[in-house]
């Protein structure tokens, strides 16, 4: 007889562990709001560490500072002004620097296109009273947006004693507010002491701009004394004057009674 053998009872199995609940949405979508309104309040406090206003209210309006060319008292800040120019032997320099090396101050006379009839008298009528103009310590320039070669050409079949400066991107020509439409220029004068005190600045003709320069030359207002070398020499009539004077002085200590002139 066949004796039966009771089988183990198996251990129990181990229990899961539960699914966690999945937060409901309306949690969800409050934790993502109170995130972005995190990141909202951190974005208005930096506006406001900028601007100095918080949202809602109107920023002050940013003052304006003072723009155009600059006109006939106005005091220039020669640094930086006007950019880089070079002149016709392609020499690159700055409006500062050309007033640097000169005695009193520049003269820049603006012309549209070298060769050019206009022009040519422009820049020939500067060349007849460039003595004169430059007597006091004012450095004479003639100024375009012409390159290199056509000033050069320019210069050499006029014979011009001033050097000529050339300006293809306009950037001095506009700051003296003598630019014309997309890429023209304007005839015209602008004239600048030491001090960067702007004594002329104006369009005009090829005999009006060589006036403008006489006019600052007989009135003295270059800003500056003439250099050494550079003063008014007397003319034969004052000199004559003069030496007539000392001849009557020295008659009347004589005892003699000087000569009536007819």
């Amino acid at each position: 007889m066949v004796e039966l053998r009771k089988r183990k009872t198996p251990p129990p199995a181990p229990a899961r562990p539960a699914k966690k609940k999945a937060a409901p949405k309306a949690e969800k979508g409050g934790k993502v709001a109170k995130a972005k309104a995190a990141v909202a309040e951190k974005v208005e406090a930096v506006k406001e560490a900028v601007t100095g206003k918080t949202n809602g209210e109107a920023a002050a309006p940013a003052e304006t500072p003072a723009t155009g060319p600059p006109k006939v008292g106005d005091s220039i800040t020669l640094a930086g002004f006007g950019a880089e120019i070079e002149t016709h032997e392609g020499t690159k320099t700055t409006l500062e620097q050309l007033v640097a090396e000169s005695k009193a101050g520049v003269v820049l006379f603006t012309y549209p296109k070298a060769s050019t009839p206009g022009c040519t008298k422009q820049a020939c009528l500067f060349r007849d009273s460039y003595e004169s103009l430059s007597s006091t310590g004012l450095s004479i320039y003639g100024l375009s947006n012409d390159s290199p070669k056509a000033n050069t050409t320019f210069k050499t079949k006029q014979s011009l004693p001033y050097p000529l400066l050339c300006d293809p991107s306009q950037t001095l020509i506009s700051a003296i507010g003598l630019k014309k439409g997309p890429k023209g220029t304007t005839r015209g004068v602008f004239v600048v002491d030491k001090a960067g005190k702007v004594l002329a600045a104006e369009a005009g003709s090829p005999d009006g701009t060589v006036d403008v320069v006489k006019k600052i030359v007989a009135d003295g207002d270059s800003a500056a004394a003439p250099a050494p070398g550079l003063e008014k020499q007397p003319t034969d009539s004052e000199i004559a004057d003069t030496a007539g004077e000392v001849a009557d002085t020295a008659a009347e200590v004589d005892g003699e009674k000087p000569a009536v002139a007819a």
